[in-house]
């Protein structure tokens, strides 16, 4: 029977997980809204894998986790190899570009940018304070205009004139767009605006400082948009590469590190039944101040999220 690797990416906002074989090549794959509630997602998530899969000629013999409650769902799922969603992102993106310099990542909620320099991760950045770049932002935005966010993209390439949109804040941002709205401004122009801005708001907050060389490889939800794909391209002067499995790339990552890793332990889809419990707590690591929820299995503490950095996950980690 040939080997099979599980990899889970459990976000706040989705949860990812696959299977691949010794080639790296897909098994099976699902993404699902995690909807405040890790541990039930991860238990759909599995049940919808099994559906996809063939026992009848692999096997799963190792399992990574990544992402906000990756050590909670390690615990879970037995995991032999649990790492954060910076290392995650890197190996599944390099695993497939060798040659990539830059991973551009906008999710539902936060935004990350990864340097590579020979096929290893030496620098980056996360924001997760203004959602003016994120995919919470494009489908606020969606909504006011009356489309469907998945039709952004589609409006923003039919623009000539794109419109302005202030690319600070969210608050700045929407403010903004009601006004041009106001003036009559085509829709496309306005929805092209927004994507200038998503593109300008990621450069300018999480870019900053950064030297974006390429190859340049865009992930997360928002790269399905054409619209901010076209924005990063006429701004960075350079091809930006979307992966059809993007938006699956951190649980690709994990699971070749598990397929990569000496850890041997076969998993069935039963899924143990645990008991946990949970705590709030208040980090004092800095002026933030961040609510952090603990999470405990008896006495021993199995994840903690809820921290805006990572000052957070040492305190309580």
């Amino acid at each position: 029977m040939e080997h099979a690797y599980l990899g889970v990416d459990v976000g706040s906002i989705s949860t990812k997980g696959v299977i691949i074989d010794k080639q790296n090549n897909l098994l099976a794959s699902q993404y699902i809204w995690t909807q405040g509630n890790p541990i039930g997602a991860v238990k759909e998530l599995v049940g919808l894998l099994e559906g996809q899969f063939d026992k009848s000629s692999y096997e799963i013999v190792a399992t990574g986790t990544t992402g906000s409650a990756r050590k909670l769902v390690g615990a879970i799922l037995g995991a032999t190899m649990v790492k954060n969603e910076i290392t995650a992102h890197a190996v599944g993106t390099t695993a497939f570009y060798p040659d990539v310099r830059t991973i551009l990542e906008i999710g539902g909620q936060d935004s990350k940018i990864i340097l590579v320099e020979n096929g290893v991760a030496v620098d980056y950045a996360m924001n997760t304070l203004c959602a003016a770049g994120t995919g919470a932002f494009l489908s606020s935005q969606a909504k006011r205009l009356g489309i469907e966010v998945e039709e952004m993209g589609d409006y923003a390439l039919r623009s000539t004139h794109p419109t302005q949109i202030a690319a600070r804040c969210t608050v700045f941002a929407e403010s903004d767009l009601v006004h041009k709205i106001q003036m009559g401004h085509p829709r496309e122009d306005i929805i092209a605006g927004v994507c200038n801005a998503v593109a300008a708001n990621y450069l300018n907050n999480v870019g900053k400082g950064k030297k974006i060389v390429s190859p340049v490889v865009f992930q997360g939800g928002v790269s399905k948009n054409q619209g901010v794909v076209a924005a990063f391209e006429r701004t960075l002067g350079c091809k930006v590469i979307v992966d059809p499995n993007g938006h699956l790339m951190g649980a690709l990552g994990v699971a070749i590190l598990a397929r990569r890793g000496s850890g041997r332990q076969e998993f069935d889809f039963a899924i143990e039944n645990m008991e946990f419990r949970t705590r709030e707590a208040s980090c004092g690591g800095c002026s933030n101040h961040c609510e952090i929820i603990c999470v405990y299995r008896g006495d021993q503490l199995i994840d903690s999220w809820g921290n805006r950095c990572e000052r957070g996950a040492r305190v309580h980690g």
